[in-house]
């Protein structure tokens, strides 16, 4: 299997080098493929995100991505919006050892090619206009993916989240396919507005399991939830589409701690795990999980953690402990 493999910029050098110390140490029958893409990209070659690449990614079965600096809509966006990777899976799970606000299990589903992210944006007289797109297959394929996700890995239920109030047509249309999609699963379904489900990720995330929602929700209400568990560096993530599939931490190129071996490659090395289960190495992905949440636990971590374990210091942590 070909796996692309894009370290970006900053810290995505860091914590994609730790996380293919791992997979590299397990046997797997990978074959990883480099390809760039972000500012330095930019500065060596003029363009963010070069055709090559994108040809990689075309002839890859995954792709694994560090993170970008400030081209990063002229990268991850349009790697979305050219791959349709139509679906952001992202889970928020406590881990015992890290000091969160509750224990929780939530996964948020965002849409994640249409929406104001399309970039339709332009000008009239001194004002600014965007255009918010959202269309019936847009949201059939995204619900149905909940759904389908969520009965996948025994999830009890999906909630929908929008702002159908307000936005009668664009949210109305999403709340709409919700209900009619999920007369065909067996789930506890209800939905919220946007702003009231913001407060009850905070004062009540325990009646959360899957989350489904529109594109711009769905960026902020994520990182809400990794904030419940402790933070960005914590935060995996897939971008899914028919064909396609690219795994990447949340969080960006950190460029004042790059370069001095600190950032946390937990998020990389959970969004590997990801990566392993969408290629059925479901077994392997759960002793990688496992090994991570018990270094953790013992008080193993890096500093954003409390702890003083160098990026790839960390990783060797994890890789002992898969045994």
């Amino acid at each position: 299997m070909k796996i692309a493999v894009i370290p970006g910029d900053g810290i995505g050098r860091e914590v994609i080098s730790a996380t293919l110390h791992i997979l590299q140490n397990l046997d797997l029958p990978f074959e990883y493929v480099y390809a760039e893409a972000g500012d330095e990209c930019m500065r060596k070659f003029g363009v963010p995100l070069p055709d090559e690449t994108l040809e990689i990614c075309r002839e890859s079965d995954a792709i694994l991505f560090g993170a970008v600096g400030e081209t990063a809509a002229d990268v991850i966006v349009r790697l979305r919006q050219e791959l349709d990777l139509f679906a952001n899976v992202r889970p928020a799970k406590s881990i015992r050892g890290v000091n969160c606000l509750y224990d929780v299990d939530i996964v948020v589903v965002r849409e994640n090619t249409e929406c104001l992210y399309k970039g339709y944006e332009f000008e009239v007289g001194d004002s600014a206009v965007a255009m918010r797109v959202i269309t019936r297959r847009g949201c059939e394929r995204i619900i149905r993916f909940a759904f389908e996700f969520a009965r996948r890995e025994g999830r009890k239920r999906v909630t929908a989240l929008h702002k159908a109030n307000v936005l009668k047509k664009t949210c109305g249309l999403f709340k709409n396919v919700f209900y009619e999609i999920a007369k065909n699963y067996e789930f506890d379904v209800n939905d919220y507005y946007i702003d009231a489900g913001c407060l009850y990720l905070v004062t009540k995330p325990w009646i959360f399991d899957v989350i489904v929602t529109t594109n711009l929700f769905g960026d902020i209400v994520s990182d809400l939830t990794a904030g419940l568990v402790g933070g960005l560096g914590l935060a995996p993530s897939a971008n899914i589409g028919e064909r396609y599939a690219l795994f990447e931490p949340v969080h960006g190129s950190a460029p004042d701690i790059a370069g001095k071996g600190i950032a946390n490659p937990s998020a990389t090395i959970l969004s590997a795990c990801m990566m392993l289960r969408h290629l059925g190495f479901g077994e392997v992905a759960e002793k990688v999980e496992r090994a991570l949440e018990n270094v953790i636990s013992e008080g193993k971590t890096t500093p954003d953690l409390g702890g003083n374990l160098k990026t790839m210091e960390f990783a060797e942590e994890v890789l002992k402990n898969i045994g």
